[in-house]
């Protein structure tokens, strides 16, 4: 049989820790995969930052990409390689860089998700250009604020249109609080968005490929403890709507890695999508903690699969099928079925069931046994030193090893 190695390129940026964890692990399987007539072995290897000819080759099979949003040099090159070389990409760039959260607003309403009212108000303050005035003196409108919130609803919630990570996000009770908020929102283009109150469940579902982690979340707490460590308890109904509505936006928009925010209404109980373009989602240990190993493990099935069987990079989204299921005279919960099903089968969920069964059934044992080693343990300490001032090391280290450690005495207990 003929060998072949394929490799896999990690651009990253502040990354620290599971990129580590990965190379390791990747290292202990120790892989050659008989696929067709060849025996598939992997390659890791970090991307650097350079100059590149647009006509020069790519030397890399399949690119994890977690430096595109905030670097443009590497975004234009991911894009470069996915278009020239075929290189499979994680994720899609293009609708990383344009899908932000009005469009993503905008195509699950047109799907009947139940998106909360949501609106887009003008920015408070301007950038001066030559245009600015007459183009203002000709088309902008006055509008009451006040008004706008009263049909809203409150509380409701002042967000950026495009933004991540909490920044800006501001909730709100009364119209004197919206104008405050607003006055202080400079050039940014906000949404207002009717909170889901009362809520009782909050959850993140992380997809990596066709594998969703639903977890509980609460916002409210530190950075280290929003992730509710423990595996969550959701009725299997339940659980299929989510896995369901987070494969839905991921197939829709081409993510291979994405974080969905859901809420339950306390008394409706109808799942409410909140936030979902976030194609860059939490990664590391100081946050995700007891969840950590199971992203660090599916980001290798996914990569593994895609660089093995040579998945095909899909360069545009065709979203018609989307539609169509959307215009049907059924109930949402019937169409949530069937966009569930083509996000199955864009994610070839079968198929690479299959290539997990067949060829990583060691990974978890491997996985397991890594995440007991002290070179994890320091990893994990590398990590906290980023985040956390020095008395606190110690704290945190032992904090978050002692979460890796219960996520492994699950594991245990459900193999047994």
């Amino acid at each position: 049989m003929a060998k072949v190695k394929k490799r896999i390129g990690l651009s990253l940026g502040a990354d620290l820790c599971w990129p580590f964890c990965y190379e390791e692990i990747i290292k202990r399987l120790d892989l050659e995969l008989p696929i067709g007539k060849r025996k598939v072995s992997f390659e890791v290897e970090r991307v650097s930052i350079e100059p590149h000819r647009l006509r020069e080759t790519s030397r890399y099979d399949l690119v994890m990409d977690r430096l595109t949003y905030w670097y443009r040099t590497s975004r234009e090159w991911i894009k470069k390689i996915a278009i020239m070389d075929d290189t499979y990409v994680l994720n899609s760039p293009w609708t990383f860089q344009s899908m932000e959260k009005q469009t993503s607003y905008c195509a699950m309403m047109r799907l009947g998700m139940p998106i909360p009212e949501t609106w887009l108000v003008p920015p408070k303050e301007h950038e001066e250009t030559a245009d600015l005035k007459p183009t203002m003196d000709r088309y902008a409108r006055l509008f009451d604020l006040g008004e706008i919130g009263e049909k809203i609803g409150y509380p409701l919630f002042m967000k950026p249109y495009d933004g991540g990570a909490w920044v800006g996000v501001t909730k709100i009770d009364d119209a004197d609080q919206l104008r405050e908020a607003y006055d202080q929102s400079g050039r940014h283009i906000m949404h207002l968005q009717k909170a889901v109150d009362p809520y009782d469940v909050f959850v993140r579902c992380l997809g990596i490929g066709p594998q969703v982690r639903i977890m509980r979340y609460d916002p409210s707490a530190p950075q280290h403890d929003r992730y509710v460590v423990g595996e969550n308890e959701l009725a299997a109904d339940e659980l299929a709507l989510l896995r369901a509505s987070t494969l839905t936006i991921n197939s829709f928009f081409g993510w291979d890695f994405n974080s969905c925010e859901l809420l339950r209404h306390t008394d409706t109980r109808v799942w409410h999508p909140i936030d979902y373009a976030n194609a860059c989602p939490d990664s590391q240990v100081t946050s995700l903690h007891y969840h950590f190993p199971w992203l660090v493990m599916a980001k290798i099935r996914w990569s593994l699969f895609c660089a093995a069987t040579e998945r095909p990079m899909k360069l545009n989204q065709d979203w018609k099928p989307y539609f169509k299921i959307a215009d049907k005279d059924i109930s949402f919960e019937e169409k949530l079925i069937e966009y569930g099903k083509l996000g199955e089968k864009h994610f070839e969920t079968a198929k690479f069931e299959e290539f997990c069964e067949r060829h990583l059934g060691h990974l978890e044992e491997v996985v397991m046994d890594f995440f007991s080693s002290d070179e994890a343990k320091t990893i994990i300490r590398d990590k906290v030193k980023t985040m956390f001032p020095e008395h606190e090391w110690d704290e945190f280290t032992d904090l978050f090893w002692s979460r890796v450690q219960s996520w492994r005495e699950h594991q245990t207990e459900v193999a047994s």
